[in-house]
């Protein structure tokens, strides 16, 4: 470092139940977003890396799908897998929980905690709490079910609780050096962040009408010489249903709700990848194809 000091870098999961913010705390701390939200339980399905470097300090963050604990297919057993090995070697835990609230789904992601790595308890949504005075028993009683190092009451979307974060996480990083470049945001390709931006406008457009076992695949991701531009990327993609209903559903009246998604999507990527983007949507009947391993792996689940 230019000031003498020592390069930190570490690896920090974010884990939780499904649709305890964890995706919107991922993007705040990164400052971009680069992993999908929505209010649609279930919509991270694969470990991101989301880096941000502060400082003489690395951030590596991983997010994780929340832990599945109601269908027993082939995707969620895929998406636990995913959950189990990010919490098996990191340098410091992130247990995100709504503040004031402790489930099932919670207590069945805090089992999966390992002894020896410390852990953040992350009470988020701590703006949707009416009297802090009750947060006090609620407290203990988390400190009775783990020993977490820290409490960090808190909202994902108040950017001085990010910065506290920061400053919270960087204790428990070793000193190495930098694994990625200083600018460098994701390990994750553009042709993912695709699949993942149309998947998320499929899901806003649909909302609890949709099953999540819809999933988007990328066809065709290929980038084209342009006079008028200085990068332009077409992109094909299919979106994976499971009946004809869902089919309908999705392409909506005279093609009105495919077009908003990929109208969305297509913004989006075009402001993500500073670049022209031709998006070219289709979508397709797989029925079962969340109980099936083989297809299950050959969509990109691990």
């Amino acid at each position: 470092m230019p000031d003498g000091s020592a390069q930190h870098c570490g690896v920090i999961a974010i884990v939780g139940k499904p649709n305890v913010g964890k995706s919107t705390l991922l993007n705040a701390l990164v400052g971009q977003k680069i992993s999908i939200t929505s209010r649609k339980a279930q919509t991270t399905r694969h470990r991101i890396t989301g880096i941000r470097t502060q400082g003489a300090t690395q951030f590596i963050f991983v997010d994780t799908p929340g832990f599945q604990t109601r269908h027993n297919t082939a995707l969620n057993k895929s998406l636990n897998k995913t959950v189990l090995g990010a919490v098996g070697d990191v340098d410091l835990v992130l247990f995100v929980v709504e503040a004031g609230s402790f489930t099932l789904g919670d207590a069945k992601v805090l089992s999966l905690l390992k002894p020896g790595v410390p852990a953040l308890l992350i009470a988020n949504k701590l703006d949707a709490v009416n009297r802090r005075a009750e947060l006090a028993p609620w407290l203990k009683s988390m400190q009775e079910r783990h020993p977490f190092t820290e409490f960090v009451p808190m909202s994902a979307k108040n950017a001085g609780d990010i910065q506290r974060l920061f400053g919270i996480c960087e204790k428990y990083l070793p000193e190495q050096a930098w694994w990625y470049a200083e600018d460098e945001l994701t390990d994750r390709s553009e042709k993912f962040l695709a699949s993942e931006t149309v998947r998320e406008k499929l899901f806003r457009f649909t909302g609890d009408e949709l099953p999540y076992t819809s999933t988007v695949i990328i066809d065709k991701f290929e980038e084209e010489a342009s006079k008028t531009h200085k990068r332009m990327v077409r992109i094909a993609a299919t979106l994976v249903v499971e009946r004809d209903s869902h089919k309908a559903m999705v392409i909506g009246d005279k093609g009105e709700r495919l077009k908003r998604i990929g109208t969305e999507a297509r913004q989006e990527l075009e402001k993500a990848m500073d670049a022209k983007v031709f998006l070219e949507l289709w979508v397709k009947v797989r029925s079962g194809w969340a109980d099936d391993e083989a297809r299950v792996r050959s969509f990109g689940y691990e």
